[in-house]
């Protein structure tokens, strides 16, 4: 069984023929000193782990594969993602874990929900897997995200719980949804080519049926006096030709052509920057463009304008031109590696987690109180909770180089201190044993060695 489809392959590659029925994701280096996910829905999946597996010393002996680089290419297929697992003792074993594909009937009704809210698509294409969509398919009885008990383990060691190869793909498997959530979908039945075409050819189906439905109303109406108002004319559509095709979303955002002349055609000029500039700018008119060509796309909700230094955090995160990085700390009055400090964050967590790096709230007494007693029941009885130093919103472990920070939301974060500077070490976690098991990674690696 351990030559499973998942063996060798560098890169991500597609299956051929329309289905895409799998992909083979490379072989991920290890992940000494970061959690195994960043966003949301990548949390979601571990969480669903977490709760579904019964043997916590299981999951941290799987996490310890994972972080030391022994899960082979991952091969992501409907119903199943396979790789093959180096054990303790580096012996290869085949693990699987499965997960409920949509039905036909599951998938048009999904179709439909993508389809008819704006953002659905460009998000998608963004590679991110926007929280109102997964709310929307709730709404009428799909769960796209696994719960406890969906992920079901098959592995050749003969284990029917998730073993230590399971779970260690399932953490891997964290961080590729990470990068692209398409692979989810993938899980779930269809591939990215196949489910952009059809929502492209559902897209296109939609709004000529609004177009036709428009001509037949307006064609019963009477006819208009003389002298209509134009602001109710144009309305009604009455003096509009027909519209065309909506055109097709755009996947990949334009080359910037090059710059000719340098700074010697315009003194001052910092062509990287504007470089740089350029091709951001065209990859937010993408995702914008793409929103807009949306069937049903109205005003989504308004979110507060990032500050300067936020969006200076925003831009350092596209990793530009060093000389960009620079102009960017020295406009916000910081240094480079303040910068590079809150990019960390924000790859972590966006505005909330610059939030938590910041110390950019303050809790009342009692939402610390109940910090403290999240933290006084974290551990089980069998388990030693380690000696914390509590100061504000943040929890040292005495003896390490690992602290816990809380957040606005409730949840922890895990923080590691490199040099004289508190460094974020992952994602969020509403378990604070857990995000300490991040920030202590490291320490635990040095003291097990690669048992």
């Amino acid at each position: 069984m351990a030559e499973g489809g998942a063996a060798g392959g560098s890169g991500t590659a597609d299956g051929s023929g329309a289905g895409e029925r799998e992909r083979v994701f490379a072989p991920l280096p290890p992940a000494h000193g970061q959690g195994f996910a960043r966003t949301w829905w990548g949390q979601t999946w571990l969480k669903a782990l977490e709760d579904t597996a019964l043997d916590g010393q299981q999951l941290r002996l799987g996490r310890r594969f994972a972080r030391q680089g022994a899960v082979g290419a991952v091969s992501v297929r409907p119903g199943r993602i396979t790789a093959v697992v180096l054990g303790a003792d580096r012996t290869p074993c085949r693990a699987d874990v499965l997960l409920r594909e949509l039905d036909e009937a599951e998938w048009d009704r999904l179709l439909e929900v993508i389809v008819e809210q704006s953002g659905h698509i460009a998000a998608l294409l963004d590679r991110d897997m926007p929280p109102r969509l997964v709310e929307d398919a709730a709404d009428i009885g799909l769960e796209l995200l696994p719960g406890i008990g969906d992920l079901d383990p098959e592995c050749a060691c003969g284990a029917w719980d998730h073993c230590p190869h399971t779970a260690a793909l399932s953490y891997q498997t964290a961080r590729l949804l990470d990068e692209d959530p398409f692979a989810l979908l993938l899980m779930r039945g269809r591939g990215e080519r196949e489910l952009l075409d059809t929502l492209q050819e559902r897209s296109t189906a939609r709004a000529a049926g609004h177009a036709v439905g428009f001509a037949a109303a307006t064609a019963d109406r009477e006819e208009e006096p003389e002298g209509v108002d134009a602001a109710e004319a144009f309305a009604l559509g009455t003096l509009l030709p027909p519209l065309p095709e909506p055109p097709s979303p755009v996947r990949e955002t334009g080359q910037i052509a090059a710059l000719e002349g340098g700074a010697a055609g315009a003194p001052g000029l910092d062509v990287d920057a504007l470089t740089f500039l350029a091709s951001n700018a065209a990859a937010t008119a993408r995702r914008m463009l793409t929103a807009a060509v949306s069937p049903g796309h109205g005003a989504r909700p308004l979110t507060r304008p990032l500050t300067i230094w936020e969006d200076a955090v925003r831009l350092a995160a596209a990793r530009p031109e060093r000389s960009v990085v620079t102009r960017l700390a020295e406009g916000c009055g910081r240094t480079e590696t303040e910068l590079e400090v809150a990019v960390r964050a924000w790859e972590f967590g966006g505005v909330e987690a610059l939030t938590v790096l910041e110390d950019g709230w303050s809790p009342s007494a009692e939402t610390l109180q109940q910090a403290g007693e999240q933290l006084d029941a974290a551990w089980g009885e069998e388990e030693a909770r380690p000696t914390l130093r509590a100061s504000g919103t943040h929890w040292t472990a005495v003896g390490t180089e690992a602290q816990l920070r809380y957040g606005p939301d409730g949840r922890w974060w895990p923080y590691r201190k490199q040099g004289r500077a508190w460094w974020p070490a992952g994602g969020p976690e509403r378990d604070p044993a857990a995000a300490l098991a991040v920030a202590l990674a490291d320490d635990e690696e040095q003291g097990t060695g690669a048992a």
